[in-house]
């Protein structure tokens, strides 16, 4: 899809998948969703990718509740009702920024800060978040691939598989499951996020373990929402911006309801191996 169409998609898909997420104690609460400027909701420090600043665009603020999802050894080390994760993100897209802290109970020992650009290629900008230092030495380059990387089995639904769902509407075709990747070379449009992934747990003698399973769950996610998002487009192609913030609103009233209702929904987050 072309960067343009990916925005109204991805927006669409985060609702959707908090209708999803949400029941029965556990899910999505938001909490602000508003514009944002040099004024309201001021990100420090300032957004930079690409070479340019993004100085305003749209501030959500949300808590997951995972009280049953989390992993049963998070359960055993943690106290009751310390299993909300606040999120804070700053969508000035093309660029986006978002933090995700455990205040009530790690506070300043845990944090992960993902950073996003989208742009209409294929994956061939070279260090677009402008890293230096210690982050640039450590950046561990990960690529990954929608049609042909390896879904995990709770994950997997024929009907979330691009290389089995196309779309009516947009008039494309399902993606071809090559196992080369050659699929980015001759689809068009075609598009790439680039996303930088930090991630801090100071915990004795678990800290480099679970930073590793929380990338690992990281990278689960993302291949798992972009699926679903190409799978998704019949249903938003052809929206506004001004339709997703109206449905937005629907939403954020709808979450209310049904976290104090229903069944838990939704994928549990993986035991840690080893």
């Amino acid at each position: 899809m072309t960067v343009d169409e990916y925005q109204v998609g991805q927006l669409w898909s985060i609702a959707e998948s908090s209708k999803n997420e949400t029941g029965g104690g556990d899910g999505v609460e938001v909490i602000i969703n508003e514009p944002f400027n040099d004024i309201n909701y001021v990100p420090s420090p300032k957004m930079k990718a690409n070479g340019k600043y993004f100085l305003s665009g749209q501030f959500t603020h949300k808590i997951y509740h995972l009280a049953q999802k989390a992993p049963s050894f998070v359960k055993v080390l943690a106290p009751k009702g310390s299993m909300k994760i606040h999120e804070l993100s700053w969508n000035a897209y093309p660029y986006s920024r978002t933090i995700l802290t455990n205040p009530d109970y790690m506070k300043e020992a845990f944090y992960i800060i993902i950073e996003s650009f989208h742009a209409a290629d294929t994956g061939e900008l070279e260090n677009v978040h402008g890293l230096e230092g210690r982050d640039l030495e450590q950046r561990h380059v990960v690529m990954i691939d929608i049609a042909n990387d390896p879904v995990d089995h709770a994950d997997y639904h024929p009907e979330w598989d691009p290389c089995l769902v196309g779309s009516i509407k947009a008039n494309r075709p399902p993606l071809p499951h090559d196992n080369t990747g050659e699929w980015m070379k001759t689809v068009s449009p075609v598009m790439c996020c680039y996303k930088v992934v930090k991630v801090w747990f100071k915990w004795f003698g678990l800290q480099k373990r679970m930073e590793s399973f929380i990338l690992s769950q990281e990278r689960r996610l993302f291949l798992a929402f972009h699926r679903q998002v190409v799978c998704w487009q019949d249903h938003y192609h052809g929206m506004s911006l001004i339709d997703i913030r109206k449905l937005e609103n629907e939403v954020t009233m709808e979450l209310e309801k049904q976290i104090k209702e229903g069944p838990v929904r939704g994928r549990a987050i993986h035991e840690l191996q080893g």
